[in-house]
């Protein structure tokens, strides 16, 4: 695990690191941009009562919010936008350490999309779900890292995995894996929660994962550069 995830950082020596980061920051900051101005100017055309600093009030909270929202849903937005580069950055990195492996299966990019946005919106559901834990000391950071972790971990998983093996292999791996997969989500959750490091969080997670994938599986074991 973490021989795999040191080499995965390696990635940021890559020229298509940089291209495909810079592609994804220019989408997803627009897009939170969007977002934040679509939110601010519903609240602001609110009034709730007809006394100006409640009004106020509830538009600066309402701000407040959206910024937490934001910060809560930020691996699931980053996930979405980065799955249209992600398959850039696997191909990167199985040419460079895993020459040998035999082609992958071809994916399509709606492929790509359909596996992120199943786990994006199961994830979207259940942290606005679970919203109001979020208010609990303690007990906040156990359901936050915990539900992100497995959904992260498995969405990761099968991003990379799918490109090799079918559907039913890849399952069976994976439930075979599922502690080991679970880890590696914790370790996705914690770098796609630091502010900066959550900008090339979702490069470095994929880079990761293709070294983890190539250790669980055990004909890769052999296929190194």
């Amino acid at each position: 695990m973490v021989s795999a995830f040191l080499r995965g950082l390696t990635i940021l020596k890559e020229r298509a690191f940089w291209r495909v980061l810079w592609h994804s920051l220019v989408i997803t900051t627009a897009a939170f941009i969007g977002l934040y101005v679509m939110v601010w100017v519903v609240l602001t055309q609110v009034s709730v009562v007809d006394l100006w600093w409640i009004d106020t009030l509830v538009d600066v909270l309402g701000g407040l919010a959206v910024l937490v929202l934001t910060w809560l849903l930020f691996p699931a937005v980053a996930t979405v936008v980065l799955s249209l580069f992600i398959d850039r950055i696997v191909t990167a990195v199985e040419r460079q350490y895993y020459p040998l492996l035999p082609a992958p299966i071809a994916l399509s990019i709606w492929q790509t999309i359909a596996v992120t946005l199943k786990f994006t919106s199961m994830m979207v559901a259940l942290n606005l779900i679970i919203l109001p834990l979020y208010l609990v000391p303690i007990l906040n950071v156990i359901v936050f890292y915990g539900i992100n972790a497995y959904l992260l971990g498995r969405e990761y998983f099968e991003l990379v995995v799918l490109r090799r093996l079918e559907p039913m292999s890849a399952q069976r791996l994976r439930r075979a894996h599922r502690l080991r997969l679970f880890t590696a989500g914790l370790l996705i959750v914690g770098l796609l929660t630091v502010p900066i490091v959550n900008l090339v969080a979702p490069l470095l997670s994929a880079a990761f994962m293709v070294h983890l994938v190539v250790a669980l599986e055990n004909p890769y074991s052999s296929l190194t550069a």
